[in-house]
């Protein structure tokens, strides 16, 4: 299992930071400011009515001892009154703390959205040596998390520091001087003395909650990766459960996804050890802190100097006092997942830079020139870890003229597509590309989003046809029972088969019409018959465009104006 990367602390509080203030200054700063303020106020207000109830217990209790009929129906009364006002307070506290998750999580979503999707860094994070397990993951779940348990801590601190502030002045006036004898005689005087007893009781029970508790930090951040793993295989297994069945490998997918399990099931139960241990002190420290506030009281109360009514207020604003200081200790692995939380998404944040920091590095260099032709000039492509595929390529692809690129496998006919298409950094050399000039490139599995097949013609936008011209073009290509299923929505990628998934994206090329296009293999999984109709309806359909096909099929020059063959850098150096 690899290292769990964490934060230290001032690194970490930095690293939060950066990820939380951007929104609190974004185009929605007044909406999530306006309600953060309510959100706080009712928080506050809720602590106001905990102070109240506090000095509730007093009279209440008070009345019981003296047996007073009437004052006791009067503070039922008055309770009446601060419970439905505690109802009202919290209920609103709730919802407009909702709103306010929810319209931080869009933003945040959106946010990364455009970093993991813009400029093809979703891509590049899987061919680089960068990596980041499960972006999706983070960016659905991990955000989500992020956002609620921000709320929750922050408000819950800020909740603790009130409730300490309001209730420590209280405890300290109700609370009394205690009076301790000393051996040799007379008595040490404690004001305050219960403030104290809380204040240690708390510092105790942080201390050791901490040392208990620490390893849940690393093992929910595991927790969070090998879940997101699990649900990745499986929804992998159904993406491509037809060449699975083919190869009838249930048998061995469904090992592979056990194992992927047994992984889950090992940091779970990693994780309920650790919680098992933080539970027995924290229960154990919850149930003491009942019983503590009475013990230290019962001097004072046995000797006549306070009444019940007392002891229930010290016992009340003593729980509040303890509660407040102990925050830690309630919240522990609240926190610790908070923390895995905020380290995944930081992780997530620098793989993102450095993919950009990466491409900046790229030696290639691609840009639009006032020609007509493509141009490679000097081009030289690497794979991530430093292996050469060619070196010193220069040509030039011409409109109206359609190359085929050839070559063994491996030798770098797909990467050079991708560097023409300004995904592939690895390499140095340069790239011009005719200025205004639109490209177009068809891989070997041919991308169909989901939804309508109207949807799928068009992908990406920037083109519009009627249903007359999509019915036609489905009809040129070989797809005429699809002609009026326009308006039907699939998952058309595993509805059809690879062939007609080609003939899908040529009729997306013909609707989009580009100056040049590029097919990486784009017609392999038709035969040959088909896929020399194809080409003929591309060169007629598209007569000024320039064609650049990858393949390895011999019929494929018979296809073509020219021929250009890649030789590997390892068989120029053999040489």
């Amino acid at each position: 299992m690899p290292p769990v990367q964490s934060e230290t602390s001032p690194r970490f509080f930095s690293a939060f930071w950066r990820l939380a203030a951007p929104y609190w200054w974004s185009e929605d700063r007044w909406a999530g400011r306006g309600l953060l303020a309510i959100v706080v106020a009712l928080n506050l207000g809720l602590v106001a009515f905990n102070v109240r109830f506090t000095a509730w217990y007093n009279d209440f209790y008070n009345a019981l001892q003296d047996k007073n009929a009437a004052e006791f129906w009067h503070q039922i009364l008055i309770f009446t009154g601060l419970a439905f006002g505690y109802i009202v307070v919290g209920v609103y506290q709730l919802y407009l703390n909702q709103m306010l998750q929810i319209r931080w999580r869009r933003w945040l979503t959106d946010r990364y959205l455009d970093a993991w999707v813009g400029d093809n860094r979703f891509y590049r994070l899987q061919i680089g040596s960068i990596g980041t397990d499960n972006p999706d993951q983070r960016i659905s779940d991990d955000i989500q998390m992020f956002v609620q348990k921000t709320l929750s801590i922050g408000l819950g601190v800020m909740n603790s520091v009130v409730t300490l502030v309001s209730f420590t002045a209280l405890l300290w006036t109700i609370s009394g001087d205690l009076d301790v004898p000393l051996p040799g005689g007379g008595a040490l005087t404690i004001p305050g003395y219960m403030v104290w007893a809380a204040l240690v009781y708390a510092i105790v029970g942080t201390w050791l909650t901490h040392k208990i508790g620490l390893p849940l930090i690393g093992l929910n951040f595991q927790q969070q990766r090998l879940e997101a793993d699990f649900r990745f295989r499986m929804a992998r297994l159904r993406e491509n459960a037809e060449s699975v069945a083919l190869w009838k490998g249930d048998a061995a997918e469904r090992m592979s996804l056990k194992q992927s399990f047994l992984l889950v099931v090992g940091n779970f139960r990693a994780m309920m050890t650790k919680q098992k241990d933080l539970t027995w002190f924290t229960t154990f420290y919850g149930q003491a802190a009942i019983i503590f506030p009475f013990v230290v009281a019962a001097p004072r109360y046995f000797a006549g100097e306070i009444q019940l009514g007392g002891v229930m207020q010290i016992n009340s604003a003593f729980s509040q006092v303890q509660s407040a200081l102990s925050f830690i200790v309630n919240s522990y692995s609240t926190l610790a997942e908070w923390k895995s939380v905020v380290d995944r998404l930081v992780g997530f944040s620098h793989a993102l830079e450095r993919v950009d920091e990466e491409r900046s590095r790229s030696g290639i260099d691609r840009a639009d020139a006032a020609q007509p032709e493509l141009a490679v000039d000097g081009l030289a492509i690497d794979i991530p870890g430093g292996r050469r595929l060619f070196e010193n390529l220069q040509l030039a692809f011409k409109p109206k003229e359609a190359a085929l690129v050839t070559g063994p496998t491996g030798s770098g006919k797909s990467s050079l597509m991708r560097a023409i298409a300004g995904i592939w950094p690895f390499g140095q050399g340069s790239i011009r590309l005719p200025s205004g000039k639109r490209t177009l490139f068809l891989s070997q599995k041919s991308y169909l989003p989901i939804g309508t097949l109207r949807d799928a013609l068009l992908f990406p936008g920037g083109v519009t046809a009627d249903d007359a011209a999509l019915a036609k073009v489905l009809t040129e290509v070989g797809l005429a029972r699809l002609a009026d299923q326009l308006d039907r929505s699939e998952n058309w990628q595993q509805l059809l088969s690879g062939g007609e998934q080609q003939r899908v994206a040529i009729a997306r090329a013909l609707l989009h019409r580009p100056d040049f296009l590029f097919l990486d293999e784009a017609t392999s999984a038709l035969d040959e018959p088909s896929e020399r109709d194809l080409y003929r309806l591309v060169r007629e359909r598209l007569p000024d465009a320039g064609i650049v096909s990858i393949g390895h099929r011999s019929t494929l020059k018979a296809l073509h104006d020219r021929e250009v063959q890649l030789v590997p850098a390892s068989a120029m150096a053999a040489g």
